[in-house]
């Protein structure tokens, strides 16, 4: 592998409520995602561009997808500032974990939270 190379090529979050999760994520990241049916999966798209081979990730429902805060985690890009999506958690139907914290001045802040199925997120910005 090309050591340039983005090591993230793809990403799933396993559902158990596509359209709950969909409207969890559209609204805490106030983005829009195309549902779609693919291989015998439900999936919800994060925004990407089609051209360039430049994908992201992808809510998914099926039977081998199973939510939990025990995983994987997947650190979301916060924007400028974190606490503009982090905001938007709860009264979405998450929780939050661990509010936004400071890793260091280079690297900027995170936080946890638990999305609206039962997954632990994160988020990550300069500010």
């Amino acid at each position: 592998m090309d050591a340039s190379a983005n090591i993230l090529n793809w990403f799933e979050i396993s559902v158990s409520d596509i359209a709950r999760a969909k409207k969890f994520y559209e609204t805490v990241f106030s983005i829009q995602m195309e549902e779609m049916d693919m291989m015998g999966m439900k999936m919800a798209m994060f925004p990407y561009e089609p051209t360039g081979g430049k994908l992201s990730g992808a809510l998914v429902q099926s039977e081998m997808h199973k939510p939990s805060a025990d995983g994987v985690k997947v650190y979301f890009n916060g924007g400028p500032d974190l606490n503009d999506a982090l905001s938007k958690v709860e009264a979405a139907g998450g929780k939050i974990t661990m509010p936004k914290g400071k890793i260091s001045d280079e690297i900027g802040y995170m936080a946890f939270f638990i999305d609206s199925e039962g997954n632990a997120v994160a988020l990550h910005s300069q500010n």
